[in-house]
């Protein structure tokens, strides 16, 4: 009788939805190679790093830096998947794009792999639909990650989407770690 083997994978990925006045953030671990196969995903954690609008511009580049490398250095993720930007009013995406930098700067600071998703690519693999709607894919994160309640705030929802889209694109994921 053959003996099967099966090699069992498990990798932490933190999601990160970019923001200014808060930066989303979510951790999972997946498991795959279990007889049967499938992937098991377990929440780490997930929360927001959140700036005040009162603060200089750079306090708040400052704090997002700081509580970053608190998150990392706690959690110690495998890759981390980050959304590339997409908005309609300029004003907002200058400040998301200074933060988004910063983030950019600490994940390179920790030589972690950074895979990018677009809204349009989190919301197909988590409803098969891209352009889904947010409670559609918020409920989405609660059903594959067997939460009891959609995660608050928005943000972390948001990073944990992004967490799960980045494992569901096996190959590209295979090649970062």
């Amino acid at each position: 009788m053959p003996v099967l083997l099966y090699r069992v994978m498990v990798v932490r990925i933190m999601g990160l939805d970019p923001g200014l006045a808060t930066l989303g953030f979510g951790i999972i671990e997946c498991q795959t190679g279990e007889a049967g196969g499938g992937s098991l995903f377990s929440v780490i954690d997930f929360g927001a790093i959140q700036t005040e609008a009162h603060q200089p511009l750079g306090d708040r580049l400052q704090t997002i830096y700081a509580d970053l490398h608190t998150l990392l250095e706690q959690w110690q993720p495998d890759l981390v998947g980050v959304e590339k930007l997409f908005f309609y009013r300029m004003g907002n995406t200058i400040a998301v794009a200074q933060a988004r930098g910063v983030l950019v700067l600490v994940l390179a600071q920790r030589h972690l792999p950074i895979f990018e998703l677009t809204p349009a690519q989190i919301k197909q693999a988590l409803t098969g639909y891209g352009n889904a709607k947010k409670y559609q894919v918020q409920e989405a994160v609660a059903r594959e990650l067997n939460l009891q309640a959609i995660p608050k705030p928005d943000d972390a929802a948001d990073a944990l989407a992004i967490a799960l889209a980045t494992w569901f694109d096996h190959d590209r994921v295979s090649d970062l770690i």
